[in-house]
């Protein structure tokens, strides 16, 4: 029989389609075949768009060159027969579809639809936008389906890919040690089964940053390994051994998700360490400045500095108590705005400016003290901010101790009585240092009786992500009262065991007046 001129439109599947015995397949020989049918398949063969028709009550299949880029090596057997046995691994969920056009004659369409087709040698994760629209005869009948598609696997996969790495750059920022970054790693990857079915984190170290164990071919399994440095290099070293997807091609954009992978985790690691020498070099330089305190005859003083538990947050807070050429003894705390070494720094830079102008001056009102060092950190263009709370003690006698202070800004000092009563010393607080050297400033005073104590800290002690000021000041006075009288060294220990874990870096400092 002669070869059907319809089928000179095929181009490359010309000969499949004259070698189809295509009586067999129910649609019988092309030359009976109806107007719509013929006129359909000859505009899907002479389109570039990928193109399928499901014709007759077997939908028997029939499609141009581009779709056979889609369905691999199910061409050519699958020219010609029924569309349920070609796609059997996804006919749950296109047969319905097809049959709801012929039925409703009425179009269908979806947009990177997950379909799973066996094509390349195994089941093989697929994602698609197609349309499904009827086709009519003359008489209105619908005869069949079309099918107008375009793979979209490799955008959605890259796209999820891209989501994975994203999650895993923001949810690595703020790791504060290589343990949590590993644990936080393994939770986001294991976020991804589509490309990663299992995640272990494994000992031992990797002389390549990714390497591949083929245990199959495509769709038997692949395992990676991905390596994990760690910041100290004579620390243990781990990797991460990834199970990959057996529903995908081990390909280059595959192997080159791995490799950003492994990247991500490096530039974290390296970020974390150069983190962890900062921080260690801001607390060391912090420790160094702050010295043993001054004693006077009839005072006891304590002081604590604690760096953050968030160790990013270590750098600014100070302590500081000398005896003044009268005899007073000065006391000090204070926080500088920022962290890390920056502002240890300035820490130390302001603490020493401190100490010389009030050391230097005729009469060290404490008031007076922070105006001069006000004046003298805009004329030596210290440019900081910071909060301070400076007290002088002078010998009162018998009576006690007479306390003067000035408050820069900062957290209201404690007095708790020698009775065990504690209250804030509430004045109203003057403009923090650094921002206006012509601001004026108070001072105020009060008697420290025998056995009373004062307690200076910074406002890592009060402060809370999911609690206001006041109430960490409310804490810190319940806290406080009724350990009147006790050693300070013990009331430093007593509160640093109450604040627990804290997000800031602290300080403490505790006066009392021998009883």
């Amino acid at each position: 029989m002669a070869e059907d001129p319809l089928f000179e439109l095929a181009g490359p599947l010309r000969a499949a389609y004259a070698g189809i015995d295509w009586e067999a397949t129910g649609l019988g020989e092309p030359c009976t075949w109806s107007p719509a049918l013929r006129s359909t398949l000859a505009l899907a063969l002479e389109t570039r768009f990928a193109m399928a028709l499901f014709w007759g009550p077997d939908l028997v299949l029939l499609y141009n060159e581009a779709f056979v880029q889609l369905i691999a090596d199910k061409h050519p057997a699958a020219l010609g027969r029924r569309t349920q046995d070609v796609f059997a691994e996804a006919w749950d969920q296109i047969g319905p579809m097809m049959r709801s056009v012929v039925e409703d004659a009425a179009p269908t369409w979806v947009v990177d639809a997950e379909v799973p087709l066996q094509r390349s040698g195994f089941l093989e994760e697929c994602y698609f936008t197609f349309s499904y629209s009827p086709v009519r005869g003359p008489e209105g009948r619908v005869e069949g389906v079309v099918d107008i598609v375009t793979e979209t696997t490799r955008q959605v996969v890259a796209r999820r890919r891209l989501q994975v790495l994203t999650r895993l750059d923001q949810a690595l920022a703020g790791v504060s040690s290589a343990a949590a970054l590993v644990d936080l790693a393994v939770r986001e990857l294991r976020e991804d089964p589509g490309d990663l079915p299992e995640v272990v984190v494994c000992s031992g170290a990797l002389a390549d940053p990714v390497v591949l164990e083929s245990v199959g071919g495509p769709g038997q399994g692949t395992l990676a390994r991905i390596a994990l440095p760690a910041p100290d290099p004579r620390a243990a070293q781990h990797h991460l051994r990834l199970r990959l997807s057996d529903r995908l091609a081990l390909d280059g954009e595959y192997v080159d998700f791995l490799r950003s992978l492994a990247g991500a985790l490096q530039q974290s690691l390296e970020l974390l360490a150069a983190r962890e020498s900062d921080r260690q070099l801001s607390e060391a330089l912090q420790r160094s400045l702050l010295t043993r305190p001054a004693h006077g005859p009839a005072l006891q003083v304590a002081v604590r500095y604690q760096p953050a538990a968030e160790k990013a947050r270590v750098g600014g807070d100070w302590y500081d108590a000398y005896v003044l050429p009268d005899g007073a003894l000065a006391v000090m705390v204070g926080d500088v705005a920022g962290h890390d070494q920056d502002a240890a720094a300035a820490m130390g830079q302001l603490r020493n400016l401190t100490r010389g102008v009030a050391y230097s001056a005729r009469l060290a009102l404490p008031a007076r003290v922070l105006s001069d060092l006000d004046r003298a950190m805009a004329g030596l263009g210290v440019d900081e901010v910071a909060t301070a709370v400076l007290a002088v003690v002078e010998d009162g006698g018998p009576d006690g101790q007479l306390l003067h202070w000035s408050n820069a800004g900062h957290p209201p000092p404690v007095l708790v009585t020698a009775e065990g009563t504690a209250r804030l010393l509430e004045e109203v607080p003057d403009l923090l240092l650094g921002l206006d050297p012509d601001t004026p400033r108070a001072d105020h005073r009060l008697r420290l009786r025998p056995g009373d104590t004062l307690l200076l800290y910074t406002d890592g002690l009060v402060e809370r992500r999911d609690a206001g000021l006041s109430d960490g000041l409310a804490w810190l006075v319940e806290a406080v009262s009724g350990w009147g009288g006790t050693d300070p060294e013990d009331l430093c220990d007593h509160l640093l065991d109450a604040v627990g874990e804290h997000e800031d870096d602290l300080v403490l400092l505790v006066l009392r007046a021998r009883a």
